[in-house]
């Protein structure tokens, strides 16, 4: 039933002007300020006199949270008995039947009761958006599903509920929200975030510097990455030839050459001082009278490889016979915008006949710095 919903929905950006429209506001860490600033949304678009109101929110107990809701309308929670114990979950029934051109609807990850509808919230978001009602919702990076074993290992804290990347990619409008490290330490231990009997064990977890660092950066990457994304669909939508390009991403070309390793290296550390992605790309030319490797040097592109995903970069291995064409349709395709080659191996006697791949290179690839490294 999920990938089912996903499915029906997930189109382009641009082929939903009459569908519902999904606001995310994507945090890095509690108390950063997601739902401030969705309420503070919610409130000016009251003012404009739209029809809104508030499915669920989570004030965690901040007054200044409190003081957002306004003159918002709010749907009263669903009761429901669990185990003996009366709960409180969003009322999807109430707010589809209310039927409001926007709801907002706080903490996308949670898990819903036991005997709900569905079993987690961004299922019953999904069912709003279903029923032509927009949403405002917050998250933060650690709940995206394919960041789930990376979180894990910066901080050491398993992240129980999760959404499908998905959702994220469903999003109309994605608002990153974000707060330097040390203010958010500063406002958790003014009590600002949490209960004080919390504070002190939250600095000494999940609320370290370096895992706050982490996880900063890892949501203005995917925040960015969006806005990659929804350039190149402005592209196709319109035709634009031009490549725009907002992220960085290197590309090198390997072959069986012992010196390859140079190249790699050089790329990798690109890539790292943009903190962007690396592809090591491998072109078998299928070209009648392109040189033969020998199983010495198959030994050596496999070393090579090794290397390349040792140092983190992600290698690609296509076949074609022309290498120049090859480079330039893959660079294209991932929006590359560092490009590494080393020096032709290419004899005198095939560069007369088949021309130089990097002058093809050079010629071929549009917006794109390329940079010769020798091999010496």
């Amino acid at each position: 039933m999920e990938e089912d919903k996903l499915k029906e929905i997930n189109k382009s950006r641009y082929d939903r002007e009459n569908s519902a429209f999904l606001k995310i506001f994507l945090g890095y860490a509690p108390g950063v300020g997601k739902t401030y600033s969705m309420l503070n949304e919610g409130n000016r678009r009251l003012q404009r006199g739209e029809d809104i109101v508030i499915g669920y929110i989570e004030d965690h107990g901040r007054a200044e949270t409190k003081e957002q809701i306004k003159d918002l309308p709010v749907i009263s929670r669903k009761k429901t008995m669990y185990k003996g114990i009366e709960l409180e979950e969003m009322d999807l029934e109430a707010i589809i039947e209310r039927n409001p051109q926007f709801v907002i609807v706080d903490e996308l990850a949670h898990t819903n009761i036991p005997g709900s509808k569905n079993k987690k919230r961004y299922e019953d978001v999904l069912e709003l958006l279903e029923h032509g009602i927009s949403v405002l919702t917050t998250v933060n990076i650690q709940h995206i599903e394919s960041l789930n074993d990376i979180v894990e290992k910066i901080t050491d804290v398993v992240v129980r509920e999760t959404i499908p990347d998905k959702i994220i990619q469903r999003a109309n409008d994605l608002m990153i929200i974000d707060l330097p490290p040390e203010s958010l330490i500063n406002r958790l231990k003014e009590g600002r975030v949490y209960k004080s009997e919390n504070i002190s064990r939250s600095l000494d977890n999940f609320f370290k510097r370096g895992n706050l660092t982490a996880l900063r950066e890892m949501a203005l990457r995917e925040a960015a990455n969006e806005v990659d994304y929804d350039l190149k669909n402005h592209k196709k939508h319109f035709e634009i030839r031009d490549e725009i390009k907002i992220n960085e991403k290197v590309l090198v070309c390997i072959s069986s050459n012992p010196k390859s390793s140079k190249l790699i290296r050089h790329a990798v550390r690109t890539a790292r001082r943009y903190k962007c992605k690396c592809y090591v790309l491998i072109v078998d030319c299928t070209h009648p009278l392109a040189r033969k490797d020998t199983p010495e040097d198959l030994k050596t592109l496999e070393r090579n490889k090794a290397l390349a995903i040792h140092l983190g970069a992600q290698v690609v291995e296509r076949s074609g016979d022309s290498i120049s064409k090859v480079v330039v349709d893959f660079a294209q395709e991932k929006g590359i915008t560092q490009l590494v080659l080393g020096h032709s191996k290419r004899t005198k006697l095939q560069t007369f006949f088949r021309g130089s791949t990097i002058n093809k290179i050079l010629k071929e690839a549009e917006n794109i710095e390329i940079r010769i490294i020798p091999y010496t």
